[in-house]
Formats: structure tokens, C-alpha cells, sequence
């Protein structure tokens, strides 16, 4: 899926990603898309999955999806992610959620570059995952 606009990097140089994530993703677009992060709310505003981050994660992954596509881009044009969870006992539901969805959105592997950090809390005592992207459109 990785078109010759993303390219995935997984040097020896470095340590492997230690999960599903690559070191890093070069891109010769001229054209980015910068995704505020989003949370776990529907188009009509409902928060979607209370007290389950595995929920969340996966309202988060369509509400992204609909931003991308409304702009001509996909999953395959995103080069990065910055992962928000809150609380370590929330990443469990997130990775969970990621893995149903992951094979769908990278069906070939090549997973955009992830920063994954485990806070304290988001701007609502509800949300438990927040998801940032910025995608690299192809001229």
C-alpha cells in the first residue's frame, strides 16, 4: 500500500519497533495533512465507549479514516501517529483495538511512524485514548 510518495524505514542501525509501528517514514510530498488529535465522539457529538478504551480506539481510527478520506487520502498516506492513553491499565483496550483495525488499514505492514504515551488524562474525564496524524497526500 505504501505508495512512492511514503516510504517505510526500518534500518539495523537502529532497534527494531517493538510493536506495530516503523522507525520512521520519508516522504517526497510536498502536500501534508496535519490531524488534530482525535477522540472517541461520534458525528453527533456522543462519546463513544465510556470507561473502554478498545471502543474508543476503534471510533477514533473511522473518525480519522473520514477526515483522510474528505481530503482525497487514505490510511496508506499517513507517515505519523501520536498515541495518547490514559493510564497504563487503558493501553491494553488501545492495543487490542489496534490490532483488530491494523490489518485492514496496513493490510502490507508498513505502519506509519507511532509515539505512544501514557498520561494522566485528556481534556474530558471520558475520553481514554487520543489520536493525532499527519498524512503525506500525493501530488
Amino acid at each position: 500500500m505504501s505508495g512512492s510518495h511514503r516510504q517505510v524505514v526500518n534500518t539495523q542501525s537502529a532497534p527494531q519497533p517493538i510493536g506495530d509501528y516503523s522507525q520512521a517514514i520519508r516522504t517526497s510530498t510536498k502536500d501534508l495533512l496535519f490531524i488534530a488529535g482525535q477522540v472517541s465522539v461520534d458525528m453527533e457529538g456522543n462519546v463513544v465507549g465510556k470507561g473502554d478504551a478498545a471502543a474508543q480506539t476503534r471510533q477514533i481510527f473511522e473518525n480519522l479514516g473520514n477526515i483522510l478520506s474528505s481530503q482525497g487520502a487514505s490510511f496508506s498516506d499517513v507517515v505519523e501517529f501520536t498515541t495518547y492513553v490514559v493510564g497504563r491499565e487503558s493501553s491494553a483496550g488501545y492495543r487490542e483495538a489496534r490490532a483488530e483495525v491494523y490489518p485492514s488499514l496496513f493490510p502490507d505492514r508498513d505502519f506509519p511512524a507511532n509515539t505512544l504515551l501514557i498520561i494522566s488524562g485528556l481534556a474530558s474525564e471520558d475520553f481514554l485514548v487520543e489520536i493525532s496524524a499527519i498524512a503525506a497526500i500525493p501530488d
